[in-house]
């Protein structure tokens, strides 16, 4: 888990690097290439290639990782590193509500009360200008943009969790790079712009970086209760710090760290609480068909990377 986080944030990294000068669009549209042909070979590799059973869900988790993505590389091209890396990792909060209401799966006081350390944590890492003097993080515009990625992320997951009813996780990543392709073909001829070689090496490394992170995390929530592989996760926002201050000149105040770090903890104890009563539930329904698939495994490997 701790590998994956680190590819996750490199990808972070040659995303950044190549927004630079790339519009948002030709990383996108570079990202589903790779993700399409690894996510392919894979499938077809393991002699059980499939196009899913339930396409019209399968269709929108494509669509919303796709919407999702786009914000997500947005708001990189235009916030610190960490900041961006932060607000998306506040998606597991949007998803337990949307879940509350798609779903049916009732909150707790203590989820409730970790729901709003989350947002007050954000609050903190954004600093909008309107609540803090002084630093902002970024424009209100762009702001908005960051937290809807992080929303509609949530849409993503609460879909896959419907979809593990009827299809494989590796059917449902394929579908990701299978709409995010062809919906970024008009955005990148309108921002038409041809990369160096440098950025050429930065756009196949960005989806590389994703497919190695994705590889390492499925296979430690393979082998490890989720909530102790999600606490190893949040090293992805440790790397963003990191890497903002070493590469990008990136010096996050007091309140930007002390609000990361509430999101991590009250995004780390929403997801084991979560967890644990998953299992509980499943260990009560069938007591005899071993350890319980973790509730949210699949949600972790995605295309924002690693919520």
């Amino acid at each position: 888990m701790a590998i994956g986080a680190f590819f996750f944030s490199l990808m972070s990294v040659a995303v950044k690097l190549a927004s630079q000068h790339l519009p948002s669009s030709h990383t996108v549209l570079a990202r589903g290439v790779v993700t399409l042909v690894l996510s392919a070979i894979g499938l077809a590799r393991s002699g059980k290639w499939t196009w899913g059973k339930d396409k019209p869900r399968l269709l929108l988790r494509g669509f919303a990782g796709f919407v999702a993505l786009n914000c997500f590389y947005y708001s990189l091209k235009h916030m610190p590193l960490a900041d961006a890396t932060v607000i998306q990792y506040s998606s597991p909060v949007f998803t337990a509500l949307l879940a509350a209401v798609v779903l049916g799966e009732r909150i707790s006081l203590r989820g409730g009360l970790l729901i709003l350390a989350s947002f007050a944590g954000v609050l903190l890492v954004a600093q909008p200008a309107f609540l803090f003097k002084g630093h902002v993080s970024a424009s209100p515009f762009v702001l908005a943009i960051a937290l809807c990625g992080s929303i509609v992320s949530a849409v993503a997951y609460v879909t896959i969790r419907r979809l593990r009813e009827t299809d494989g996780p590796d059917v449902i990543l394929l579908y990701f790079p299978l709409v995010a392709m062809p919906l970024s073909i008009g955005p990148v001829f309108r921002d038409a712009m041809m990369p160096t070689s440098f950025e050429w090496l930065l756009l196949l490394a960005l989806g590389v970086f994703t497919q190695i992170a994705q590889i390492f995390m499925t296979k430690a929530l393979h082998n490890e209760p989720a909530g102790r592989a999600t606490a190893v996760s949040y090293l992805q926002v440790v790397f963003a710090y990191a890497w903002g201050m070493l590469i990008f000149g990136e010096h996050p105040n007091v309140l930007s760290f002390a609000g990361a770090a509430v999101v991590a903890a009250s995004t780390f104890f929403l997801s084991t609480s979560a967890s644990a009563s998953s299992a509980k539930g499943a260990a009560k329904d069938e007591p005899e068909t071993g350890p319980a698939l973790i509730d949210g495994a699949d949600l972790v490997i995605n295309e924002t990377g690693g919520e």
